[in-house]
């Protein structure tokens, strides 16, 4: 999978890593491996919004040498943007630190996840990562903050992990004790309450062909509706296909549930050629992803979704690393979907790394259970609670497939979301950007959305894909 020359290097590089991350785990008693069901106490929740966490958890001051600063969140638009517009970039001016390549990685190997270590051998004469300043922007509106501290003490998880009791923010852990935790605050992490938003997802080949597949989808999390919502509900999702014409009208539904071990996911296609609406059971762990090519499983979308009760799941600790932030650059409207894509790889001139703070999360496949990933590895942004970069690993115990996530602050509406997620077959040299709205007209983000529980309904899906 990686040139055979440089393996042996790769391997000891990626144990030394790791052996700094378990020591670090262990050193702040974040080396947990079971489940943790009580919710934290007042003390510590009291810690939430003062000197030492952000309202979020996170740690608050950067780090020793300043390459990470203190929780700084971008409160006012900036002067470069106006309401109704699509992002700009207020740190345009910014100049690159330095470029990790193929030929110094092992310089910076302890701030690199063995899949960012292994694209940049794989392809070590195109490939870079561009670091630049880090400026820890993300914010959220009050009201989010106050749920998350108030819930704090009440929030549990049922036995297993595989539900919560008493949910009522959008991080229901903050300060989280297992590695499951973590995992639940990127599920539930606030995405606006209701929104809708047009995109596209683009299969590449190795060769540098694509063809776009353009969606609409919407999400609304049950709170958000005031009426016909059951109790394990937590949130609705409908997406429709635009574009390419063979595939435009079909509409995926998803009824999502807090416990899909006592609840599965509910979901239901209409295929526009037949004009019928059926159920979707597939539609969830390692069914294909819809319009993916076979790049990504129905769980891979938004970095990862949906039921955690075939892994078993283990908080490694945190460590810093470097991971796609504030990529306004990559959002711009003048640049084509040609300009972003090249053979193998995004193009790396445009997009943005910075040093931060993540949550290292590794999910083991149970045994007798069945998933094409037996191990994946999650880092998470302890500043948004969103996935930054997955390693994903076969059956042999293989590096397989590696997801980055490069995330912008929308302005208006204080939500930080991915501008693009990207996975990558490291074996057949396919890769696959998510998100990606360039050569879409106008800003592509309708917040706020006013959803009636009547559009995800089944009988629904059928004006939804009218062509």
């Amino acid at each position: 999978m990686l040139p055979g020359d440089d393996i042996q290097l790769t391997r000891k590089l990626i144990m030394k890593a790791m052996k700094k991350i378990l020591i670090a785990g262990i050193a702040a008693g974040s080396l947990v491996s079971t489940v943790t069901l009580a919710a934290v106490s007042a003390e510590e929740a009291a810690r939430l919004g003062g000197p030492e966490l952000t309202p979020m958890g996170a740690e608050r001051p950067g780090n020793a040498d300043g390459s990470i600063p203190a929780w700084e969140p971008l409160t006012t638009a900036p002067s470069c943007w106006s309401d109704g517009k699509p992002l700009c970039d207020p740190f345009s001016s910014d100049p690159i630190l330095f470029t990790i390549t193929a030929q110094n990685y092992s310089d910076h190997a302890d701030k690199l996840s063995p899949g960012q270590i292994a694209l940049l051998q794989r392809y070590p004469d195109t490939y870079k990562m561009n670091v630049y300043k880090s400026r820890r922007t993300a914010g959220y509106p009050q009201e989010v903050y106050d749920r998350i501290k108030a819930n704090a003490t009440t929030v549990e998880m049922v036995e297993g992990g595989n539900g919560l009791v008493n949910l009522a923010s959008d991080a229901p852990f903050p300060i989280p004790q297992s590695g499951l935790e973590v995992i639940w605050n990127h599920i539930i992490r606030y995405r606006g309450g209701s929104v809708r938003r047009t995109y596209t997802q683009i299969p590449m080949q190795a060769n540098g062909n694509f063809a776009p597949v353009q969606f609409q989808d919407q999400i609304t999390f049950a709170s958000y509706l005031s009426e016909g919502v059951e109790p394990n509900r937590l949130f609705f999702y409908k997406q429709s296909i635009q574009a390419p014409a063979r595939l435009e009208g079909n509409v995926l539904l998803v009824h999502e549930n807090i416990d899909q071990v006592k609840e599965p996911r509910a979901a239901w296609v209409y295929n526009a050629g037949q004009r019928r609406v059926r159920r979707a059971p597939d539609v969830a762990y390692d069914g294909p992803g819809t319009g993916s090519d076979g790049l990504r499983t129905a769980d891979d979308l938004d970095m990862y979704n949906g039921a955690p009760d075939r892994y078993d799941w283990k908080l490694i600790g945190k460590q810093e690393m470097y991971i796609g932030s504030n990529s306004y650059k990559l959002a711009e409207k003048s640049l084509k979907y040609k300009d972003i894509l090249k053979p193998g790889h995004t193009n790396p001139d445009l997009l943005r790394f910075e040093l931060r703070r993540v949550w290292v999360v590794e999910a083991t496949l149970k045994p007798g259970a069945r998933h094409i990933y037996a191990r994946r590895v999650f880092f998470v942004d302890e500043d948004t609670w969103q996935i930054a970069v997955a390693d994903l690993y076969d059956s042999r115990g293989e590096l397989w497939r590696v997801k980055e996530a490069h995330s912008n602050l929308h302005f208006a509406s204080q939500v930080p979301w991915y501008a693009m997620e990207v996975s990558y077959d490291l074996v057949s040299g396919r890769y696959l950007p998510i998100g990606l709205d360039n050569e879409i007209p106008g800003y592509t983000y309708e917040w706020n959305y006013k959803a009636s529980p009547k559009e995800y309904t089944p009988a629904a899906l059928r004006r939804a894909g009218v062509r």
